[in-house]
């Protein structure tokens, strides 16, 4: 029988220092590979690979596209790349962003899923918004197991507690057990993978760019909304697999709810920021004119810019207003 070899983990904000921890932790003797996607800046070259490299008795490495697969090695995906599972082999890839992010907590996952289903071992830990919670639940679906860190445990309790939103996690422990729970589920034999969903195969495809624009049965599921992608501007498709609701478009980015709406909440500061900066050179351009009129003597013209610069005034107020609960209400349902 077979045992579970592949353990999938990601990490967002505070992942860094929870990952060392956990390798740290990790024994040399370790009958499986693990491979990590912490969210990262594009345009940075990582050392992380180099951090949990010294951690621990296994070896980190960022892999190149193909390599294979060794039990006993921590793979971590390289910045603006999908770090993504297949047969006996790693693939690296620049498919599209999900929730504005690549490398994705959600495309490993999902590929772990598919190609080695009950196998499988995914752990979300500390983060922001709910990237792996999809990831978690495609595991799930295949016969894998799921994990969380404890949210009373992580220094960013947002991903793992909206992992534990929905009814699929089989344990929630705190970073420093992590290391002895993984031990434990590596040496149980596993049962037949489930068949999941078709709505993931594409998926996954999608993140690897393995197919043609030719193939006409290449396109993203589900069904269209009324929702336009934030980076594209292109339709969203909704995808609605085991109650979970996810947005793709044709292009191929992927959001969750909650990857959505901070995608939408960034677009609306930023035409808002947009909006003050102009109002405030309008504002100093009415107080030009204003100094101009009243030097001259023009009564009329100074009463009009005079109200001019207080309307302005009055907008950019309200303006910034905005910005700030935009911010708050959205701190608050991210949370």
């Amino acid at each position: 029988m077979p045992t579970r070899d592949i353990i999938v983990v990601g990490a967002s904000a505070g992942g860094v220092g929870a990952l060392q921890r956990l390798c740290a932790g990790l024994p040399e003797d370790l009958p499986a590979a693990i491979f990590v996607v912490q969210h990262l800046s594009p345009s940075a070259r990582s050392v992380l690979p180099h951090l949990l490299d010294k951690m621990g008795p296994l070896r980190a490495l960022s892999p190149v596209d193909g390599q294979e697969i060794e039990r006993g090695r921590i793979y971590v995906a390289a910045p603006d790349q999908h770090l993504l599972l297949r047969p006996g082999r790693i693939l690296m890839r620049r498919g599209p962003h999900e929730n504005r992010t690549r490398p994705a907590i959600n495309a490993l996952f999902r590929s772990a899923a598919i190609h080695y289903g009950s196998r499988t071992i995914g752990a979300v830990l500390t983060g922001l918004l709910d990237d792996g919670t999809d990831g978690l639940l495609a595991i799930k679906a295949t016969g894998g197991v799921s994990i969380v860190q404890d949210p009373a445990d992580a220094e960013w309790p947002s991903m793992p507690r909206n992992a534990l939103k929905r009814d699929h996690v089989d344990h929630v422990v705190p970073l420093d057990q992590l290391p002895a729970l993984l031990m434990q589920l590596v040496h149980e034999e596993v049962a037949a993978s489930i068949p999941i969903p078709r709505e993931y195969l594409i998926e996954d495809r999608i993140a690897a760019q393995e197919f043609a624009v030719a193939e006409p049965e290449i396109v993203a599921p589900g069904d269209p909304s009324h929702l336009s992608c934030p980076d594209c501007g292109g339709v969203l498709n909704c995808i609605v697999s085991d109650g979970e609701v996810r947005f793709r478009c044709q292009v191929g980015h992927a959001f969750t709810p909650l990857g959505l709406a901070a995608a939408q909440c960034d677009e609306l500061e930023r035409a808002l920021s947009v909006a003050v900066r102009t109002h405030r050179d309008r504002l100093k351009l009415f107080e030009q004119m204003l100094e101009n009129a009243v030097a001259r003597g023009m009564t009329h013209a100074a009463r009009r810019w005079s109200e001019a610069s207080e309307e302005s005034g009055r907008l950019i107020s309200a303006l910034e207003d905005a910005m700030i609960s935009l911010r708050k209400s959205f701190g608050e349902g991210e949370a």
